[in-house]
């Protein structure tokens, strides 16, 4: 993957400015991101920014983690449906049809709560965080936005015979199988790829955003693919058209979206402002990074992106109103500006 980057002596210029953030009558924040738009074939279609920088993918590629689920026949072999898939997509909010969907998996796999290393939190539902803290109820590993990946990395370890112990490390062998699918999906050898640990333990691999994005679109077309994970591909995108509560929450863009475009757009949010798509009525793959991390943006700029490409019709940017351009509420619930597209902002513009 190439891309021209133009440089003033020598140093990248700053990634384009896409998002603003309004207080009153005045700009009171502004975010700078860049965007790779590419085909299966890894042609570029359309970019905005530095797309060669290596970035962690963080939580937006999770459904390419997911691929062995299927591709292995785990899936099957468990008897998991739609709703399990989504949720070994998903970041989840930790909702209570979340949480005991988790719950009930594990026990299919000859495993409970105990056996996930992905730590626990409070759930991002602010009613369901304040239930669980007025019953005096911590919350489990169950409750971790990521513990539908994790329930699935399980399943694929039970599956073939594999330690289920330490699965998070990079070493095992549910890791070194997800990196050398990143290396195919991706098209680039990863062994000496920047890389670190993700928010929930597991190892995540620095990839620039154009073979990120490419990797997405064949995720959405995935007929160059072997027919084995073509098959998992499109059950998995099936999957999160079908079930995008379990994808997110309530209130959450990634579940807004999904809910309103159906099938033609599969989205997934990730940690420190990067944002993944599977376009798969255009056969494309989206991949952004906000360069503050700033996920309020991100959902702003993936909404410019799918305007750009045309993928949404007068009555669904109706419909996602607030979630294009949502408002900023102060504490009594006062809305004091906007989260918007900026003045001028190249993708709304190109």
């Amino acid at each position: 993957m190439k891309t021209s980057v133009s440089s003033i002596e020598g140093q990248p210029t700053a990634n384009p400015l896409v998002v603003e953030v309004t207080r009153g009558g005045m700009v009171e924040s502004r975010h700078r991101a860049a965007v790779a738009v590419v085909d299966a074939g890894g042609t570029v279609v359309a970019s905005w920014g530095d797309i060669e920088r290596p970035v962690y993918g963080r939580s937006a590629i999770k459904p390419l983690q997911a691929l062995p689920l299927v591709e292995s026949g785990a899936a099957d072999a468990f008897g998991l449906g739609p709703a399990e898939i989504a949720l070994a997509c998903a970041s989840h909010s930790g909702e209570p049809r979340h949480v005991e969907a988790v719950t009930a998996w594990l026990p299919r796999i000859g495993c409970s709560v105990a056996d996930l290393e992905c730590g626990s939190h409070l759930p991002y539902h602010t009613a369901s965080a304040e239930a669980l803290i007025r019953a005096g109820t911590a919350p489990t590993a169950a409750y971790n936005n990521c513990s539908g990946k994790h329930a699935g990395f399980l399943t694929t370890a039970r599956h073939l015979g594999e330690p289920t112990q330490g699965y998070i490390r990079y070493e095992h062998s549910v890791q070194q199988r997800i990196l050398g699918l990143l290396e195919q999906m991706a098209g680039l050898d990863l062994g000496d790829a920047p890389r670190g640990i993700d928010g929930c333990g597991i190892p995540v691999i620095g990839i620039p955003l154009g073979n990120t994005a490419m990797a997405m679109a064949r995720l959405a077309d995935p007929d160059r693919l072997p027919p084995a994970r073509a098959a998992a591909a499109r059950r998995i995108l099936a999957a999160m058209a079908a079930e995008p509560f379990m994808v997110a929450g309530t209130g959450r863009f990634c579940t807004a979206v999904m809910e309103v475009t159906g099938a033609a757009v599969a989205l997934k949010t990730g940690a420190e402002g990067v944002y993944a798509a599977a376009l798969p009525t255009l056969g494309l793959g989206v991949a952004l990074k906000v360069d503050d991390g700033a996920g309020r943006a991100a959902e702003v700029a993936m909404g410019c992106v799918l305007r750009h490409l045309k993928l949404l019709s007068a009555d669904q940017e109706r419909a996602l109103a607030e979630q294009l351009a949502p408002p900023v509420r102060n504490r009594v619930g006062l809305e004091t500006g906007r989260i918007r597209p900026s003045a001028g902002c190249p993708i709304c513009s190109g």
